[in-house]
C-alpha cells in the first residue's frame, strides 16, 4: 500500500495541472466577465424629442421644430424653430409665415416662393418636434410638469402619464383649468367616479394650454 501513495499523488498533480490549463484557455487573465444588461426606463412624463408623425391636419404652432428639405438644394434645406411671431427663417427665402398652416400648406407656400430662384422646387416639411401643444399637471401626482399633447388625451390619461396620484391626494376634487374666450374656466374631475365607471362625461379631452390640478 505504501508504494501506491507516490503514484496516486502524481495522478492528482497531473489532473490539477490539466484542469488549470483548460481553465486558463477559456478564461483569459485580465478580461472581466460581462456584466448582465439591466433595462433602463425613462422617468414618467419624459418627452421624446425625436421626429414625430402628426396627422395631416396638424396645425403648426410657435415653438415647433420643422425640417425644411429641398430636393437637391442643400443650401436651402435646414431645421428651423417657429418663432413666437409664427414665422420661420429659411435661407434665401427669408421670413415665412408658418404658424397656422399644416405641413402640406407650408410646403406649397415655400415652393411658390422658391420658384423665383429655383426651377421646379420640390419641398418637404417635416415636423421634427412638437412644442406648441402642451398641457400641464401639478399638485399631488408623482411626476408633475409639462407634457406634450401629441394626440387625443383625456384627464385620466394625463394623470396616468404623470405616474398616478400621490399619497393623500384628494381624488374627488381634481380641477381642470382652461382658457376660453380669454377667461379662465374650471371643470371638476372626480377620479374615483371615473375609475368606477361613473359619470364618464367628466373625463374630457384636453386642449393645448390646459392645466390639471390635483389637491
Amino acid at each position: 500500500m505504501t508504494r501506491m501513495k507516490p503514484f496516486l499523488m502524481l495522478v492528482s498533480v497531473l489532473t490539477i495541472t490539466s484542469l488549470s490549463s483548460a481553465w486558463a484557455q477559456t478564461a483569459p487573465v485580465g478580461k472581466p466577465a460581462t456584466a448582465p444588461q439591466v433595462a433602463s426606463f425613462a422617468p414618467a412624463g419624459a418627452a421624446a424629442d425625436t421626429q414625430v408623425a402628426p396627422p395631416p391636419s396638424y396645425v403648426i404652432g410657435s415653438g415647433d421644430v420643422l425640417g425644411i428639405q429641398f430636393w437637391q438644394q442643400s443650401d436651402l434645406s435646414s431645421d428651423v424653430v417657429v418663432r413666437p411671431d409664427g414665422r420661420i427663417t429659411v435661407p434665401l427665402l427669408n421670413d415665412v409665415q408658418a404658424a397656422g398652416e399644416t405641413p402640406q400648406q407650408l410646403s406649397e407656400h415655400l415652393r411658390a416662393i422658391a420658384t423665383r430662384w429655383v426651377k421646379d422646387p420640390n419641398v418637404t416639411v417635416i415636423v421634427r418636434q412638437i412644442n406648441s401643444r402642451a398641457v400641464f399637471i401639478t399638485g399631488r401626482v408623482l411626476h408633475a410638469g409639462r407634457y406634450a399633447l401629441n394626440g387625443s388625451t383625456s384627464i385620466l390619461q394625463l394623470i396616468a402619464m404623470a405616474g398616478g396620484l400621490a399619497e393623500w391626494a384628494d381624488a374627488e376634487n381634481v380641477t381642470l383649468m382652461r382658457t376660453e374666450n380669454n377667461q379662465f374656466v374650471t371643470h371638476r374631475f372626480n377620479y374615483k367616479d371615473v375609475i368606477a365607471r361613473k359619470h364618464l362625461e367628466q373625463n374630457i379631452e384636453l386642449q393645448p394650454g390646459d392645466t390639471v390640478i390635483v389637491p
